[in-house]
């Protein structure tokens, strides 16, 4: 263990939530300092062999003005874009595992909104055979002859665990077969860290290439016919890097025959592409300029059809100064990057996918042999998550570009040790903390409000500077009915020890509100909803015991506090708390029970309340709000929506 750090005390994972104090009573005044919490879990240890490395360091001391945060939910919001609820990870095979499935269901049940999930490999070349930075499907095959032969039973598994779950397929098409490959051996990768395989190599007859997609894609449609018109498509994966072992004339080649294969069978699907690795690059304006105003490969005439524009994005992450360093201020850069290349473009008005965008760039390369990335086991990673989609919204709606969606690449690996330190949402069924800030977001419905945070960093200077010198104190609201939403963050590049920002609240409510409000808060941060804090006060077991692991799965929910009534004073509550370094907070108000309005209210509680197994209360005691298990599937309930994602299901048989 470095010098500066020291492990988590295990009455930590336990402790509760500083209760919310009621406005305007004991408010506190700009500039007041205060103390940090002691014992701050700083040290981690993200692999069952205990190597521990430091993601935190002792800070020097400094000030701890209190941020004001004012939301007004009085004025005219606009449709909140839920552009978080896209995954994908590289080895497909991982899907059909128990631990795939049950994250799957997770995902679909989390989010208000369809959720997209995008993989590698589909049309590889195997047995089907689950392995790290790989996968297979045998969907082609060639007899002596040289004729095609098809078998989708691999990718029908695939799919049908996919659209069972609740969730929709962002296909990327690719990558070869063997028996199309340009360069069949050898075919598969040296290792898995190496792109050297036959199966990033160009066609060596585009017209095979065309039917295979054709003969799938009739496929999709007669077996998923419920589901399909919410697939989104996309071709290949990073032509600009490895992955794609041919020219850039090749790869158009590859497009234009893909496009006519797939809109000839489903007219109305979206297409994307090309899903660079850098935005910033000249490849993605050619390709933009292509299918503008370029020679079409297979109709001889100007232009291709693209009804999605994809790239990529990744901040980077270091050991800096002893710490773990993020760099939300790159992960931005480009952003921007991309979307300026397609704001310049004839496609201006295209939805945007950023299909993978992370704070590092390799997934399976777990911390136990890349120790800057022992930040994905802490709250933050979700920090991070959290503030990158909001500050993605506002990038876009500056630069006036359509963003549809912004992907996670993190998934599960089911073979690894627990907290092994991969970029992964669950460790053996356990969700990480980046997992249960997923959750908050995906609770979020309704319009979006205008918040003012005195701590938010502009953007042009976070873009520029990332956020190096005081911490990124901003919220993301919501107002749906008359339900408010917001939703706080403290983050910061430096995973650093500091004291806690003290944070006040203001709402303004409406008329429905009158003179009191009902506000409950739920925490994700060292010390709530973090397994492996946990973990590592249990001494970081290899194989956790029974015992133990019901502690993680208690403790891998995030934490909520009862709900506390507060005075809503000339049309204002307020809100006093304390959030630490790279914690989140939710906080959902809703009218108090006032006047003739509060036996109906009540009884619209009970009902939700009863729907996940928790009692209803009497106004005339503190309320409790939701029980902890309905967290760990969102907030479907208060919306009415259902909460199963299986009873959504789109396959046909």
């Amino acid at each position: 263990m470095l010098p500066g750090s020291h492990p988590p005390e295990p009455a930590q994972a336990s402790r509760s939530l500083e209760p919310i104090r009621e406005a305007p009573s004991n408010r506190t005044t700009p500039g007041q300092r205060h103390e940090a919490r002691s014992g701050r879990i700083l040290a981690l240890a993200p692999c069952a062999a205990l190597v521990v490395f430091t993601v935190c360091s002792v800070a020097p001391a400094q000030t701890n003005d209190t941020v004001s945060i004012l939301v007004d939910s009085t004025v005219a919001g606009s449709p909140l874009r839920p552009i978080w609820a896209y995954y994908g990870y590289d080895e497909l095979n991982y899907t059909t595992t128990a631990e795939g499935m049950e994250l799957l269901n997770k995902l679909a049940n989390i989010q208000q909104t369809p959720v997209h999930v995008r993989t590698h490999f589909l049309f590889n070349t195997g047995d089907g055979t689950a392995a790290l930075k790989w996968g297979s499907t045998n969907v082609y095959t060639e007899d002596d002859a040289g004729n095609p032969i098809y078998d989708f039973s691999i990718l029908d598994s695939i799919m049908d665990a996919t659209v069972d779950a609740g969730t929709f397929p962002l296909v990327e098409l690719g990558f070869m077969p063997q028996a199309l490959s340009r360069q069949p051996d050898p075919y598969r990768n040296s290792n898995p860290y190496t792109l050297d395989g036959g199966c990033f190599h160009p066609p060596d007859d585009y017209d095979k290439w065309a039917a295979l997609i054709t003969a799938w894609v009739r496929h999709v449609e007669g077996r998923y016919r419920a589901s399909e018109p919410q697939w989104q498509w996309e071709l290949w994966n990073e032509p600009d890097i490895g992955y794609w072992r041919g020219s850039f004339d090749e790869y158009a080649e590859l497009y234009d025959t893909t496009e006519a294969a797939l809109h000839a069978v489903l007219p109305d699907a979206s297409l994307g592409g090309p899903a660079v690795a850098n935005p910033a690059n000249d490849f993605l304006g050619r390709f933009l300029e292509h299918c503008a105003t370029g020679t079409n490969a297979v109709t001889g005439q100007r232009g291709t059809r693209l009804d999605m524009v994809s790239f990529h994005a990744k901040g980077g992450v270091s050991i800096t100064n002893g710490h773990v360093q993020m760099d939300l201020g790159n992960q931005l850069r480009l952003h921007r990057a991309g979307f300026e290349t397609v704001a310049a473009s004839a496609f201006a008005r295209t939805p945007i996918v950023i299909s993978e965008a992370d704070p590092d760039g390799c997934a399976a390369c777990p911390a136990t042999v890349a120790p800057q990335h022992a930040y994905r086991n802490t709250p933050a990673y979700g920090a991070y998550e959290v503030a990158m989609m909001k500050r993605s919204l506002d990038l876009a709606d500056e630069l006036g570009v359509d963003l549809r969606g912004v992907l996670t690449w993190a998934f599960t690996f089911p073979d690894s040790a627990y907290f092994e330190g991969y970029r992964a949402l669950t460790t053996h069924g356990v969700d990480l903390p980046v997992l249960n800030a997923f959750k908050l977001l995906g609770g979020l419905t309704g319009d979006r409000l205008p918040v003012a945070s005195s701590g938010a960093m502009p953007l042009s200077e976070l873009i520029e500077r990332g956020v190096r010198e005081e911490p990124d104190v901003d919220a993301l609201a919501t107002i749906d009915g008359d339900r408010i939403q917001i939703l706080v963050w403290n983050y910061h590049d430096d995973l650093l020890d500091v004291p806690a920002t003290t944070v006040t609240l203001d709402v303004r409510v409406g008329s429905v509100f009158g003179a009191t409000a009902d506000v409950a808060q739920t925490r994700v941060d060292d010390a709530h909803g973090n397994a492996f804090a946990v973990w590592h006060s249990q001494g970081a077991p290899e194989q956790p015991s029974a015992s133990q692991r019901a502690a993680l799965q208690m403790a891998m929910v995030p934490s909520q506090q009862p709900e506390r009534r507060v005075d809503v004073d000339s049309g204002t509550l307020s809100i006093d708390f304390e959030l630490p370094r790279h914690g989140i907070a939710l906080f959902t108000i809703s009218p108090g029970d006032d006047g003739d309005d509060q036996n109906d209210m009540a009884s619209d509680r009970a009902g939700c309340a009863c729907e996940v197994g928790a009692p209803a209360h009497s106004h005339h005691a503190p309320r409790f709000a939701w029980p902890l298990t309905a967290l760990a599937i969102g907030y479907r309930c208060r919306t009415g929506k259902k909460t199963n994602g299986r009873l959504r299901r789109h396959r046909n048989r």
